[in-house]
Formats: structure tokens, sequence, C-alpha cells
């Protein structure tokens, strides 16, 4: 896994709204830039926003993609979320077994 082209990472986005969460989760695995995505159970946010301390019930979404495909999974995600800021965090994936690599870099490739 020496280059780009040969790694996944997790990329994850946080929405306050379950169903807008299993839109982009299902929308981002569909337009194939994402191998898969989870929507984690609801949880609370705590954050600074306009000058204070926040809270938000959110849904946290997890994808699945190729390292390669971060950026236009992040254009696509910007474009459908509804916040003015969404969070926007990249995890990198170590340790992976070959075949599940392949998968993912298949799946985030058209199935080719």
């Amino acid at each position: 896994m020496a280059d780009s082209d040969n790694r996944i990472v997790i990329v994850q986005t946080t929405v306050d709204d379950e169903s807008k969460a299993y839109e982009l989760a299902r929308g981002a695995v569909e337009a194939r830039l994402s191998a898969g995505a989870h929507v984690d159970a609801r949880m609370t946010a705590f954050y600074w926003w306009e000058g204070a301390v926040q809270h938000e019930r959110e849904y946290r979404v997890s994808f699945k993609t190729a390292e390669d495909r971060v950026e236009q999974l992040r254009e696509w995600v910007h474009a459908q979320h509804p916040y003015e800021v969404p969070q926007w965090i990249v995890l990198p994936v170590t340790g992976t077994t070959e075949a599940y690599l392949a998968w993912a870099q298949t799946e985030t490739r058209g199935g080719a």
C-alpha cells in the first residue's frame, strides 16, 4: 500500500436528521464515491457556533472510500449537506486485508 491509489480511508460527517443521514450514506454508495457507509446511532454533539456552546442530536455518517476518491466525495457530500459548515474528517485506515482493500477499490471504481 505504497501510494494513494492503493489506500482506503474513512471519511466522517454528521447531520441532525436521520433521513438525511440515510440519504447521504446511500447516495454516496450509489454514486460509487464510497464502497460502503455506516450511519451511527443518534448521539449528542457539543460544539462552538456563533460565539456560544451549542448542542444538537446528530447522526454520524462514516464513508469507506479509496483515498483518491476523497475530493469527489467531499464535493458531492457538501453539495447535498444541509449544514453551512459540515463536519469533514478523513481518517487513515491501516492494517486492512488485501481482500477488503480490493473490494473497496473495485466498488469505488464502478464495480469493474
